[in-house]
């Protein structure tokens, strides 16, 4: 058996593992909580951490801390960000008490075991590291943190990079016309560069978006303490943190103008989940687009080839799948469920506080995350190398007895019906229809049948 060591908290005392840098209350959630055996996010320790840093400072400078023991609890801090074993330290389930409260101990434990072999003396996990502070604003204000982190540091620039890519090739393919298609069936012609573009304004205006919703992601509950009335926490204490967290992080956090919504309520982050979903949606139009545009190579439409990047079967010889679409419409099926999950989590803000946080932030950084890596994959493994097949291009489009609509103004919707329906029946080109059945002769038909010169309207 491991070894063991007393630790004691308001409950009483409690065997934990020697050498664990948590105590009583960390151990009593691992055994209270062995669900998933999934701890939080490590961006969410990270900015645990970081939020606890900026306490220490502020509560030092407030005069709430002496000196020594917040200089030793930035140190503990410091030592914790940059240990690659980060998240040994945390092992607390996701699905634990709906307040976080667990995790938010699991790191005052952690800190002031750290911060007590600095200073010298005992650093109390409540009294010192917890100092103007409940989980009750911790937790909300640390979801709000590292989901402001990871979109500004790691999700937008993902997000820009795909737009781009797609505005790139979209470039390179503008010479090349294709069959348009609604309802899955042949329709009026278009560029392939209209296509890729309205995948890309897709992903920019969900840029947009996100950055429009990132001012109220970077108000924070600190300062709100247990039930927002701001108990136990110097007046200057919240201002102090921010301005903190802010130098730390290069984004500018502020107190919420109202604790109390902060605390009681997740509006925030179901909105910004939503447009994550927003995104998940664009990303699964945009992935299924290619696969269809992919298929094949013989008996599907077969109009681009992406890259080969694995072989696609197990038992058929040189099949080559979509991989990287696939992927990114699973992972848009994963956002649409978590979005859903943090719907259902918004609703539980009973009364003054929100019970079901941690799974908001776990689900809220699980989309981003995913998002964010898939975003790079799509751009550089998927769009930026596929090679268009001009010929089974032409060929779909000289047989398009759709084309006829250029015709409408000229001879009317009925007779130009008449016409598709002859040379679909038949099998022949349009324009030879068109031309035994009008009086317009093969010239003017070639210049009001041009598919380039269809795919930029007008009459």
């Amino acid at each position: 058996m491991s070894r063991t060591r007393i630790e004691k908290d308001s409950m009483g005392e409690l065997n934990v593992p020697e050498d664990a840098l948590y105590g009583a209350q960390t151990q009593r959630a691992i055994k209270n909580f062995p669900v998933s055996g999934q701890p939080m996010p490590e961006a969410f320790i990270r900015a645990l951490i970081s939020l606890k840093k900026a306490a220490a400072v502020a509560n030092q400078q407030l005069q709430q801390i002496d000196a020594d023991t917040g200089a030793a609890i930035v140190q503990a801090a410091d030592e914790l960000l940059g240990s690659p074993e980060l998240m040994q330290h945390f092992p607390v389930d996701i699905f634990q008490t709906g307040s976080g409260t667990s995790t938010n101990m699991n790191a005052n434990e952690v800190l002031a075991t750290l911060a007590s072999r600095y200073a010298g003396v005992s650093v109390s996990p409540n009294d010192h590291i917890n100092y103007g502070q409940s989980s009750n604003d911790v937790i909300p204000s640390v979801i709000h943190i590292s989901a402001a982190a990871e979109i500004r540091h790691s999700l937008l620039p993902a997000l820009q990079h795909l737009a781009g890519t797609i505005r790139k090739k979209a470039e390179e393919v503008d010479g090349f016309v294709k069959t348009g298609r609604t309802h899955l069936m042949d329709a009026m012609p278009v560029r392939m560069s209209q296509s890729l573009g309205s995948w890309a304004t897709q992903t920019e205006e969900n840029i947009q978006r996100l950055e429009q919703q990132l001012p109220a992601l970077q108000a924070l509950a600190l300062g709100g303490t247990a039930v927002g009335t701001g108990i136990n926490a110097h007046p200057d204490f919240s201002t102090l943190c921010c301005r903190v967290l802010s130098e730390e992080q290069g984004i500018d956090f502020r107190p919420a103008d109202d604790y109390f919504s902060r605390i009681a309520a997740q509006d925030t982050a179901v909105a910004i989940s939503g447009t994550l979903k927003t995104q998940a949606v664009a990303m699964m139009k945009i992935a299924n687009d290619l696969r269809w545009m992919n298929s094949g190579p013989l008996a599907g439409l077969g109009e681009i080839e992406l890259e080969a990047l694995q072989p696609g079967s197990s038992i058929m010889p040189g099949k080559v799948n979509p991989v990287i679409p696939e992927a990114a419409a699973m992972v848009a099926a994963q956002v649409m469920g978590n979005d859903a999950c943090i719907a259902v989590a918004g609703q539980s803000g009973n009364f003054e506080l929100n019970v079901m946080l941690p799974v908001v932030a776990q689900n809220l950084l699980h989309s981003i995350s995913l998002l964010a890596n898939v975003s790079l994959l799509l751009a550089d493994k998927a769009i930026a190398g596929f090679t268009v097949k001009e010929e089974k291009l032409q060929e779909a489009l000289g047989r398009n007895p759709v084309l006829v609509t250029a015709l409408n103004p000229v001879i009317g919707y009925l007779k130009a019906a008449e016409i598709a329906k002859q040379a679909y029946r038949e099998g022949r080109p349009i324009i030879d229809v068109a031309d035994e059945q009008t009086d317009h002769g093969k010239a003017e038909l070639e210049r009001l049948l041009n598919p380039e010169k269809l795919t930029h309207g007008g009459l």
